[in-house]
């Protein structure tokens, strides 16, 4: 079973930067879509930013937007998140997430997470 490792995360003060590394734990692994989630303590998981391979798009959630990069190699099934500015409000377990598939309507791969705590 292919699994999704993150790491980078950590803890880090407010106006800091932190990056996270999302890799699949095969090489034949594939997908069209890579990206990030997180999920505060009493919240929802909410979207972060997404990559998609196909014209190398991403997607970023308003609330980072300007301050969050998403990158990544398709042929190495990497995403990483380039986390600057960071606020309190960052605070959360971050999720790499992936589509093995073009056509799913859901995350068929997650990670276990990283948790990212901003002090402020």
């Amino acid at each position: 079973q292919v699994q999704l490792v993150e790491s980078g995360g950590g803890l880090v003060q407010a106006g800091g930067s932190l990056r996270l590394s999302c890799a699949a734990s095969a090489r034949t692994f594939s997908s069209t879509v890579m990206g990030w989630f997180r999920q505060a303590p009493g919240k929802e998981r909410e979207f972060v930013a997404i990559i998609i391979w196909s014209g190398m798009n991403t997607r970023y959630a308003e609330s980072v937007k300007g301050r969050f990069t998403i990158s990544g190699d398709n042929a190495k099934s990497t995403v990483y998140l380039q986390m600057n500015s960071l606020k309190p409000e960052d605070t959360a377990v971050y999720y790499c997430a992936a589509k093995s598939r073009a056509g799913l309507l859901r995350y068929d791969y997650w990670g276990q997470g990283t948790q990212v705590t901003v002090s402020s």
